[in-house]
């Protein structure tokens, strides 16, 4: 768990970096110009060639570094082949996300489940074929051919629309275009980037201080948050996301909050309910007998995830509206005080001062985020 944990990590760093916020800018594009066939031809053009540079070279350079990167992410240069699967394929991650987010333009968040949930099942049975054979190399090898896989199945459904996503490819960057990807690609970067650091740095933290067995358990507690965080993630991508993208004003920002918190949230508190009377049989369904101790973590990782999805309200509204200053600062803080919060926890109560830490910080964050937008409730909006 904890190999896989940091393999993950490693992929969503590249993939941040590869795709610069290239699903939310594409969006917010392909929202404003899906009638003018001219222009999108336009934003296509730019938006290929920029990637395109972007994922062969690093493509080319997680080659090279391989066993380097193996060395610090498992402590053995031993799973290099993985790395350099993973690179040859880097390419690939950038036209899926492309097209996927053309789907959501498109609002075919019909599509995008049915692709999801294919692509989930066929990598789920590959992970089993490869790991019966192949143990801990296996299951690296079929995080690495997953990207390949999501491509494939993605591929068949643009297929049955592909008058959306053909275009005449032109030597052409609109630097209009660029200025788009550029705000987007910074805070894609700092989150799709710090995120995933912390978690390396965190678990090495755990590593060092109580072992690599706390440190698989530790990952086990996340790996179950995401199975019922990917239900939010999802519905604010496919639908809040957008929505906030077509609002004007304060005032229409103010009710989408109050759709927000009376759908969303909810939702969310029935879930974490069910989940925390259920984590006996949660855990034994999903993980084996050395993996009981996560039974008294889960409870902390359920508060902060509760925390999260009140904090997401705001934060998509910050990603949409491009509030440079404030996503940049609030990302910085978020994560540096997760991570020191961390250090000095896991002195006092090992791994489940980590979870503490992780409560804490999402509280702190929260509050935080009503700070910045106390306008929004103390001035009359329009």
């Amino acid at each position: 768990m904890a190999f896989l944990g940091s393999f993950r990590n490693f992929i969503s760093i590249v993939k941040s970096v590869s795709t610069i916020g290239i699903n939310n800018s594409i969006i917010k594009l392909f929202v404003e110009n899906k009638e003018d066939k001219k222009e999108l031809n336009i934003i296509f053009s730019t938006f290929f060639w920029i990637f395109l540079v972007i994922s062969i070279t690093l493509a080319t350079l997680g080659i090279l570094l391989s066993k380097n990167i193996s060395e610090y992410l498992f402590q053995s240069d031993s799973f290099s082949i993985p790395i350099q699967l993973f690179s040859i394929f880097q390419p690939l991650i950038v036209i899926n996300v492309f097209w996927l987010a053309i789907f959501n333009g498109l609002g075919s968040f019909n599509k995008i489940i049915i692709i999801q949930i294919i692509s989930n099942v066929l990598i789920f049975f590959l992970t089993i074929f490869l790991i019966i054979n192949q143990t801990i190399f296996g299951a690296l090898l079929a995080i690495a051919f997953s990207e390949l896989i999501m491509l494939l199945v993605t591929y068949f459904f643009v297929r049955q629309d592909f008058s959306y996503f053909t275009f005449d490819l032109q030597k052409i960057i609109a630097n209009k275009y660029v200025d788009v990807i550029k705000k987007f690609g910074i805070m894609g970067l700092l989150s799709g980037i710090l995120v995933p650091l912390m978690s390396i740095l965190i678990r090495n933290e755990i590593i060092k201080t109580s072992g690599v067995n706390e440190a698989g358990v530790w990952d086990a507690t996340i790996r179950i948050s995401a199975y019922y965080m990917i239900f939010f993630s999802s519905g604010l991508t496919l639908y809040y996301l957008p929505k906030l993208a077509s609002l004007k004003t304060d005032l229409e920002f103010k009710k989408e909050l109050v759709s927000y918190f009376k759908t969303f949230v909810p939702f969310f508190i029935l879930l974490m309910v069910i989940v925390y009377l259920c984590k006996s049989f949660i855990i034994k369904l999903i993980f084996t007998s050395e993996f009981q101790s996560v039974d008294s973590l889960l409870k902390w990782q359920l508060l902060g995830d509760f925390f999260k999805i009140l904090t997401l309200a705001f934060g998509y509204q910050i990603v949409v509206k491009t509030m440079m200053k404030l996503y940049i600062f609030g990302e910085i803080f978020y994560n540096v005080l997760y991570y020191f919060l961390t250090v000095y926890l896991i002195k006092k109560f090992s791994v489940d001062g980590v979870m503490q830490a992780y409560f804490y910080t999402n509280v702190i964050h929260f509050i935080f985020i009503l700070f910045m937008f106390r306008k929004l409730f103390i001035k009359p909006t329009r």
